[in-house]
């Protein structure tokens, strides 16, 4: 992202490393304030009923079509758990609970960082939205690999049936998993 005028004067800005800096940043040629650029934060849920997990299917860009957990931009003001709680009211129509921290992703080239919190479904019911055109519960077997529509998720998914695995069903056990992509 460039950034091409001053948000505190409109003045042009120019990409230059500030003093007492070690990163380049834009800095307006007329009044000198550095505008940061900075990660952009995902929030979302692994919610689970039993051995199974709540996918959506996207019904908005990017990767409309593909199967996902209820996730999404954290919004100023929000904690990281209370921005995956209102994404999946926003993407399953579910107001839940978060549990613990499962995942953080991080993603240098995309400028993005990924928390997914664990969120019990419980006998809590769900819809389609108009972000997610289809809602279901998959058990590792049934869960469409090849739609998946980010690798982050694909790869908490993996390491959250591992975890079930290894802890025979004890999502209590879990522990947090953090990967660089």
């Amino acid at each position: 992202m460039k950034i091409k005028f001053c948000t505190q004067c409109g003045s042009t800005t120019e990409l230059k490393v500030p003093v007492d800096d070690n990163f380049e940043r834009y800095v307006c040629t007329n009044c000198a304030h550095t505008h940061y650029l900075n990660p952009r934060i995902v929030c979302g849920c692994i919610v689970y009923k039993e051995d199974k997990v709540l996918l959506c299917k996207r019904a908005i860009k990017p990767r409309m079509g593909l199967w996902t957990v209820p996730a999404g931009f954290m919004e100023n003001g929000e904690t990281t758990r209370n921005a995956a709680a209102r994404e999946t009211q926003e993407e399953a129509n579910i107001n839940i609970t978060t549990g613990k921290l499962f995942s953080i992703s991080n993603l240098p080239h995309a400028n993005q960082v990924y928390f997914l919190y664990l969120a019990d479904l419980g006998d809590k019911s769900y819809s389609v939205t108009p972000e997610s055109s289809e809602i279901a519960l998959f058990s590792k077997d049934d869960i469409p690999w090849d739609e998946i529509a980010f690798h982050t998720v694909k790869s908490s998914l993996t390491k959250y049936f591992e975890g079930l695995e290894d802890n025979h069903e004890s999502k209590k056990n879990f522990k947090l998993h953090e990967v660089d992509f």
